[in-house]
């Protein structure tokens, strides 16, 4: 019997529900996973729209820096000085490349780059911040640039760039007044952190190194502008989005005078010195020319080593700047101011005279301190003493006077202090006090002292520019006057001006006493025998003046001073300062001549030249000229430097050679003569500059017999007449001067170090000390 198989009959109602369950677990794991989408969505589009968008914009539109244009310098006729010139260079981003050092080898084979271009540019990727971008070469040729931008899009992270740079149309004319721009180290980045500006500087590259370039470097540079830009994948631009424009930086207009300035390099030569014109009234300065001098083009782009070094290391030092930074005893320019001082202070009058023998001797001291000419001059006045220099008539006055009074007097007239020059690289001399002398000689100060300071000798150091505003302040009757090479800044908007009114620093008893130092200075440059009368002989503007020469090395007692037996660089300095006319005095020239010799012969001539220049008709309607004279000039200039240096490395060896030959001979004992009365050897502790030394002139002292004579000032024909005695001091009181480390260009490795620093020794005199109360009685004002 067959069975049957019963199949059972599905639940329809929990199929249903079964079915249903599923479709509501689906429904709900898609809703979730709908929602979890779309709160991201929300989440990304929403809150975080702002990052994500700012993302997205980051990778496709970039914020690009535009650099403004720095402002122009003009003189005061508008001539441009200092302008802004194309260039073009090819630029790495180290970031954006695969391989940077591929990279570099790879345009290598497309341009001409030295090994030393290479070390430059890797030593600054270490240096600059990340995302800079950096020049391998600057001053690309048009055969250069052409190569390069055919192959530009093989090149990842490299651009071509073209940008205003400065350019400085007369080179060396007007170097130390312009200073130069040079590429922002890292300090100097750190500075404009620390100022909270370095966001301006987000495009540039440079920035005021020295002179007015850095004194006006905030109104010169501008504001930096943006550009928002859109990129493809490769960083290339596609187009512009928006832009805001950089502002250019303010034109400067200078008081200086290019015609005056070109005047004096050409009246200087060779010759080593430098010369201040002024406006006496405003503190305007129409001539700044310090010479040798150096092109400061060679500092824009970075200086080779080669270059920079022969610059460094040249005798000559013409990175100095000597108007401002160079110090010199001030010698017999001196004089009328101390005149002043003694008829202000009542120690003399108009009609002291005073017997001069041809020498000075203090009280109860039987050694002479000796007048240039050595049979004297009679009864001297004070008219006397201006108009022939006359030595023994300011020892007299500045022993009576002291030291005290001497350097209340002096500082308030403007020795011994900054100046307020609108540049920052300036010493401020030396004017010379007890206190001085206690702290940084360990030694009193003594009657001797005071007696050399009154004839502008001693420790007494002063600044080209010092003698000119000095010179001002006599002219205003003690007002003293802020000298300024900024006249104005100049843009759309504003003409402001920079000049300073004058300041009342010397509190006037009778403005007579002024008329009379003024006056000996005018029968100084006018009247037969006068110092500077050959000087000035038939000029038609009424000139006055006076002369000076100061002393270098020693001379040792018993020996007279031959110029032509002396090294070149161990001769006097001659100096000058004068202005005119006298009634209403224009200018003030102050001048001085490295070993030159008589101030009446040397300086004053000079100051003549540019006196006649600027009350001729020349001055008013100048013939500058063009580009390519002075660029022959320059190039001219150029070679005469080369070949000097040539010659000094020569005449070194020489010496060397000497040297070592002197010292295979046997050596013999010096013969020592005994020291005079109210001498002492010099201290054991001299002031030695631990840097690179930078001299006016940069020597040592002759050998002679340490303070074995008492200085004494020289001054014009003394040379054939006089019996100068010499002595110099090591003592360098001069503060030290900075000066900028370059930027290295194209043919060496870039400069390793910190900026040089060079302290500018003096040229002073060592001056005894002074020996208990008992060797000699205590003047007025000098206390031991």
């Amino acid at each position: 019997m067959i069975k049957r198989r019963h199949t059972a009959i599905a639940d329809a109602a929990e199929e249903s529900r079964i079915f249903n369950n599923r479709a509501i677990f689906s429904f709900c794991f898609v809703v979730v996973c709908f929602a979890i989408l779309i709160g991201n969505l929300y989440y990304l589009q929403v809150v975080k729209f702002e990052e994500y968008s700012t993302r997205a914009d980051g990778n496709r539109i970039k914020l690009v820096p535009i650099s403004p244009n720095r402002g122009m310098i003009f003189d005061r006729r508008g001539n441009l000085l200092a302008e802004n010139a194309p260039v073009h260079s090819i630029e790495i981003i180290p970031e954006q490349t695969d391989d940077l050092q591929q990279t570099v080898e790879n345009i290598a084979a497309l341009i001409e780059i030295s090994d030393e271009q290479k070390q430059a540019f890797f030593k600054e990727v270490k240096q600059q911040r990340r995302f800079k971008s950096i020049s391998l070469k600057e001053q690309l040729t048009e055969e250069e640039v052409a190569k390069l931008a055919v192959h530009l899009h093989k090149l990842k992270g490299a651009s071509l760039e073209a940008r205003l740079t400065r350019f400085y149309p007369y080179g060396d004319v007007l170097t130390h007044a312009l200073g130069y721009i040079g590429k922002i180290n890292e300090k100097e980045y750190k500075k404009l952190d620390e100022l909270n500006i370095s966001a301006n500087y987000a495009a540039t590259r440079d920035i005021g190194k020295v002179g007015v370039e850095k004194f006006y470097e905030d109104k010169l540079h501008g504001t930096v502008g943006y550009q928002e830009v859109e990129v493809n994948n490769r960083g290339r631009v596609i187009r512009t989005l928006r832009e805001q424009p950089a502002v250019s930086g303010d034109d400067l207009y200078l008081t200086l005078d290019l015609g005056m300035q070109l005047k004096a390099q050409e009246i200087f030569g060779e010759r080593r010195g430098a010369v201040v014109v002024m406006e006496p009234k405003t503190g305007a300065i129409l001539a700044f020319y310090s010479n040798p001098s150096y092109d400061p083009n060679l500092f824009v782009h970075g200086i080779r080593g080669k270059d920079y070094r022969m610059l460094l290391n040249s005798p000559d030092r013409p990175l100095v700047n000597r108007m401002t930074q160079g110090v010199y005893p001030p010698a017999s320019t001196v004089k009328p101011l101390m005149a002043v001082a003694g008829l202000e202070q009542g120690i003399i009058t108009e009609g002291t005279r005073i017997p001069d023998p041809g020498f000075y001797r203090l009280p109860n001291v039987s050694r002479p301190w000796r007048d240039h000419i050595k049979w004297g001059h009679g009864y001297v006045d004070v008219y006397t003493g201006i108009i022939k220099s006359c030595d023994t008539y300011f020892y007299d006055l500045a022993y009576k006077m002291g030291v005290d009074r001497i350097h209340d007097f002096m500082s308030k007239v403007g020795y011994g202090r900054a100046s307020g020059i609108d540049i920052f690289e300036e010493s401020t001399g030396l004017m010379p006090s007890r206190e001085w002398k206690k702290a940084r000689r360990k030694q009193y100060w003594g009657p001797g002292d005071t007696i050399n300071i009154g004839i502008g000798q001693g420790f007494w150091q002063s600044t080209p520019l010092q003698l000119a505003i000095t010179t001002a302040t006599l002219i205003n009757n003690g007002k003293r006057v802020t000298p300024r090479l900024g006249e104005s800044f100049r843009n759309s908007n504003t003409n402001s001006s920079l000049l300073l009114e004058p300041e009342q620093v010397v509190d006037v008893v009778n403005e007579n006493n002024w008329t009379i130092a003024r006056e000996a200075m005018r029968r100084t440059a006018q009247n037969d025998g006068g110092t500077a009368h050959g000087a000035f002989l038939g000029a038609t503007y009424n000139p006055a003046g006076k002369t000076g020469t100061a002393q270098v090395i020693n001379i040792a007692a018993g020996q007279k001073y031959n110029a032509k037996a002396i090294d070149e660089r161990h001769r006097d300095n001659a100096l000058f300062i004068g202005f005119a006319p006298y009634d209403n005095p224009q200018i003030v020239v102050s001048v001085i001549l490295e070993n030159a010799g008589g101030g009446g012969s040397n300086a004053a001539p000079v100051a003549r030249q540019l006196m006649d220049y600027y009350f001729s008709e020349q001055f008013n309607n100048p013939q500058i000229p063009d580009r390519v004279s002075i660029a022959k000039q320059q190039a001219d200039r150029a070679r005469a430097l080369v070949e000097r240096e040539a010659r000094y490395i020569e005449e070194a060896a020489a010496e060397k050679a000497a040297q070592e030959q002197a010292a295979r001979q046997p050596a013999t004992l010096p013969t020592v003569s005994p020291t005079t009365p109210n001498e002492s050897t010099p201290p054991a502790d001299t002031v030695t500059p631990t840097a690179t030394t930078v001299a006016n002139p940069p020597t040592e002292a002759a050998t002679t017999e340490p303070n074995s004579t008492k200085p004494e000032s020289v001054d014009d024909d003394e040379m054939q007449t006089g019996d100068p005695r010499r002595a110099t001091s090591t003592d360098s009181a001069a503060d030290p001067v900075e000066i900028p480390a370059p930027q290295v260009g194209d043919d060496t490795p870039a400069i390793q170090g910190t900026p040089t620093t060079e302290s500018i020794p003096s040229n002073t005199e060592s001056e005894p000390t002074e020996q208990p109360a008992s060797a000699s009685p205590t003047p007025q004002g000098e206390q031991p």
